[in-house]
C-alpha cells in the first residue's frame, strides 16, 4: 500500500472516530420538547432540563402544544447525522434517560415511548396526526412561540409585507377573504368577509379590532393552544384585519386563567413593535395599528360580543341590545370588529396561498378546516384540525381512537354549554355548520366531549345547565330565573324525585328562554337539555318512573352491594371506603357487606375492587 493510501485510510478512521465522538456527545441531535400548558402540567420542564443536563452539546428547544395531549410529555428528536426523526410520548423525568441512552448508542430504541419515526411512521398513535390538515395550527408545535425569528423563517409576516409592499388595497384583501369562504370559528359561523365589510364601509375617525380569546367552554382549549404556541400568526391576522377595515387600535381579550398565553402573546406584541411590524407607520407605510391586551376575569358571558365590549370599556360584562351591531357601534361607540383567535390565525395563510386554495378544502358551505379539542372518554384526546366535511365517526374513531375505557361510546357533546349532545347513531353526520345545527347541537368554538356508557345524560344536562345558570349575567329574567327553574327540575329527576310532567315543563321553559333572552349565550343555554330529551328521553323516563340511573352516576337513586360469589375477601374495598360503610373479615369469603345506611355511593369501592365484585344498581 502506497503512502497516499495509508494517509487516506488514516483520515477516514479519524473522521469516523470524530463522528462517533460527536454522536456520543449528542452534537448531531436536535431535541424539540412540547411545552404548552398540557405539557408543562405533565412535567415538560423537568424533561427539558434532563435533556439539557445529559446532552449539553445537543440543540434543545421548546415549542407549543403539538396536539398529541394524550401522549404528554412529547418530544421530537432529529438525528442530523442519519437524517432520521423520532417522535416520543409519555416521557417523564424517570424514563427520559432511556431515550437519551438510545441516542447515545447505549441501548435499543425504547418502543414503549415511540409515537412514530422515519422507520415506523405508521405506528397506531401516529394515525392521530395522519388524517389532519393543519392551517390554523400550521406552526403550533413547530416553532418556538417566543421567537419572532422562527415565525418569520416559516413565512411569517410575509402576508402583511406583501399587502403593504405591493400596495394591495383593503378591497382586494376583502375580496380574497370573501373568495375563501372563511366563516367565523368562534361559534355562529358568520361569514368573515361580510362582517369585515360592514365595518369597512362605516365612515368613522376611529375603528377598533378585537381578538376574542375569552375561551370559556368546559373542555375547550383550541384558542389557548394557538395563543400559546403560535401567537404571531394571530397577531398577523389581526394586522391584516385591521388594515382591511381601517382600524387603528385593537385589543386582545384573553382570559386571565391563561398565563402562558398572556405571556407569549405579550412578548409577540413587544417583538413585533421592535421589528416595526406593529405600531405607528408599519414597515414605513401610512398604516398604523396599536394593540393592547385586556385580561378577562373568567366570566362566560364575556365571550358574547357586546358583553366583551362592555368589559373592555371598564363596565360590567353584560350584553347589549342589537342593533346597533358592533360593526356600526362597538367599543366607545366606534365601529368594531371582533374575531375569534382561530379565525384570525387562518387569515395570513389565505393571503399567502389565495382564497381559492382555501375554499378548495372543506365543503362548499363550510370551506377550510376546523380545530377541535377532543376530550372526555376518548383514547387519543388532544388538539386536532380537520378539513370540513369529515364525519364525526372519522374524528372520534379514526383520529381519536374510540373509547378510552373500552365501553361503547354513547354520544358527543359539541359546542360546550351552548351546544348539544349528538348520539352515536348520528356519528355519520358530516362536520359542517348546517349539518351540525340540524342535529340540535352547534359547531361552537370547537369543543368535542366524548361520552361512553358511564355518562348519565340527565346528569350531563344538569351539569351544563348549572354552568350556564351560574354564569348568567342576570340581565334577562328568563335566563336568570328560567335556567334556575330548569336546573331545579333536573336535580329533582337526578335525585329520583321527578314527575313525568317535568319533561314537558323543561321543554316549555327551554323554548321561553330561547325566544326571550337577549344574547346568544342565553338563547342557546337550553340546548344540552333539549338534545338529551330528543335523543336520550328513555334515560329521563327511567330516572322518573323506575328510579334508575343506567350509568350509575346519580347517587340518590343507586345502590352499591357486594357479590358474595365474586368477592375474594381481599379487604381493598373496606380500606378505600371513606365512611366505613363496609364490614367483613379478611380472607373469609362471603363476609363482606355494605351498610346502605352509611354508604354515600362515592364509588371508591368499585374503583378499588380487582375482581368485579361490586354491583351498582
Amino acid at each position: 500500500m502506497i503512502d497516499s493510501d495509508i494517509v487516506g485510510v488514516m483520515q477516514k478512521m479519524d473522521q469516523r472516530k470524530q463522528q462517533e465522538q460527536q454522536r456520543q456527545q449528542g452534537q448531531d441531535l436536535e431535541i424539540i420538547v412540547g411545552e404548552g400548558t398540557c405539557g408543562i402540567a405533565a412535567g415538560a420542564k423537568e424533561v427539558l432540563q434532563t435533556f439539557k443536563e445529559h446532552l449539553p452539546q445537543a440543540k434543545v428547544r421548546t415549542v407549543g402544544c403539538k396536539g398529541v395531549c394524550h401522549q404528554e410529555v412529547v418530544t421530537e428528536i432529529k438525528d442530523n447525522s442519519t437524517g432520521k426523526y423520532y417522535f416520543y410520548g409519555k416521557l417523564n423525568k424517570q424514563n427520559v434517560s432511556e431515550v437519551i441512552d438510545f441516542h447515545l448508542g447505549k441501548k435499543e430504541i425504547p418502543n414503549n415511548y415511540l409515537i412514530s419515526s422515519s422507520d415506523s411512521p405508521e405506528l397506531a398513535p401516529g394515525q392521530y396526526l395522519k388524517k389532519q390538515t393543519r392551517i390554523a395550527l400550521r406552526n403550533v408545535g413547530e416553532v418556538d412561540p417566543t421567537s419572532i425569528d422562527e415565525y418569520i423563517a416559516r413565512g411569517g409576516y410575509q402576508a402583511i409585507r406583501k399587502i403593504i409592499g405591493e400596495n394591495i388595497t383593503p378591497e382586494q384583501v376583502l375580496e380574497e377573504v370573501k373568495i375563501s369562504g372563511l366563516r367565523g370559528r368562534g361559534g355562529a359561523g358568520f361569514a368573515t368577509a361580510v362582517k369585515w365589510q360592514f365595518a369597512r364601509k362605516e365612515n368613522a375617525e376611529k375603528k377598533y379590532l378585537i381578538c376574542n380569546g375569552d375561551e370559556g367552554d368546559p373542555g375547550a382549549f383550541m384558542d389557548r393552544s394557538l395563543l400559546e404556541g403560535d401567537p404571531h400568526s394571530v397577531l398577523e391576522g389581526m394586522l391584516i384585519a385591521a388594515y382591511t377595515i381601517g382600524a387603528s387600535e385593537g385589543f386582545a381579550y384573553i382570559r386571565a386563567e391563561y398565563p402562558l398565553a398572556l405571556e407569549n402573546f405579550g412578548k409577540a406584541i413587544r417583538d413585533a413593535e421592535k421589528a416595526n411590524l406593529l405600531g405607528h407607520k408599519i414597515l414605513g407605510s401610512k398604516f398604523s395599528f396599536c394593540l393592547k391586551i385586556k385580561k378577562g376575569a373568567g366570566a362566560f358571558v364575556c365571550g358574547e360580543e357586546t358583553a366583551l365590549i362592555a368589559s373592555i370599556e371598564g363596565q360590567r360584562g353584560m350584553p347589549r341590545i342589537r342593533p346597533p351591531f358592533p360593526a356600526v357601534s362597538g367599543v366607545f361607540g366606534k365601529p368594531t370588529i371582533i374575531n375569534n383567535v382561530e379565525t384570525l390565525a387562518n387569515i395570513p395563510w389565505i393571503i399567502n396561498h389565495g382564497g381559492k386554495t382555501y375554499a378548495q378544502k372543506g365543503t362548499a358551505s363550510s370551506p377550510g378546516t376546523k380545530v377541535f379539542a377532543l376530550a372526555g372518554a376518548i383514547a387519543r384526546g388532544g388538539l386536532v384540525e380537520i378539513p370540513m366535511g369529515m364525519t364525526l365517526r372519522e374524528v372520534i374513531f379514526d383520529i381519536g381512537g374510540g373509547s378510552k375505557s373500552g365501553r361503547p361510546i354513547k354520544g358527543v357533546q359539541m359546542g360546550g354549554p351552548s351546544g348539544g349532545c349528538i348520539p352515536e347513531s348520528l356519528f355519520d353526520t358530516t362536520i359542517e355548520y348546517d349539518t351540525i345545527n340540524a342535529t340540535g347541537a352547534i359547531m361552537g368554538s370547537g369543543g368535542m366531549i366524548v361520552m361512553d356508557e358511564k355518562t348519565c345524560m340527565v346528569d350531563l344536562a344538569r351539569y351544563f345547565l348549572e354552568f350556564t345558570q351560574t354564569e348568567s349575567c342576570g340581565k334577562c329574567t328568563f335566563c336568570r330565573v328560567g335556567t334556575l327553574r330548569m336546573r331545579e327540575i333536573l336535580s329533582r329527576i337526578c335525585n329520583g324525585e321527578g314527575k313525568i310532567e317535568d319533561l314537558s315543563n323543561l321543554e316549555e321553559l327551554a323554548n321561553q328562554i330561547r325566544t326571550t333572552t337577549l344574547c346568544g349565550l342565553g338563547q342557546t343555554a337550553p340546548n344540552p337539555v333539549l338534545t338529551t330529551l330528543r335523543y336520550f328521553k328513555d334515560e329521563y323516563i327511567e330516572h322518573i318512573q323506575h328510579k334508575r340511573c343506567r350509568a350509575a352516576v346519580c347517587k340518590k337513586i343507586i345502590k352499591h352491594s357486594i357479590l358474595s360469589d365474586k368477592c375474594i375477601a381481599c379487604n381493598l374495598c373496606q380500606k378505600s371506603c371513606p365512611v366505613s360503610a363496609i364490614n367483613g373479615t379478611v380472607r373469609q369469603k362471603g363476609s363482606y357487606v355494605i351498610d346502605p345506611q352509611l354508604c354515600v355511593n362515592c364509588g371508591m369501592c368499585l374503583d378499588s375492587c380487582r375482581n368485579n365484585a361490586i354491583e351498582v344498581k
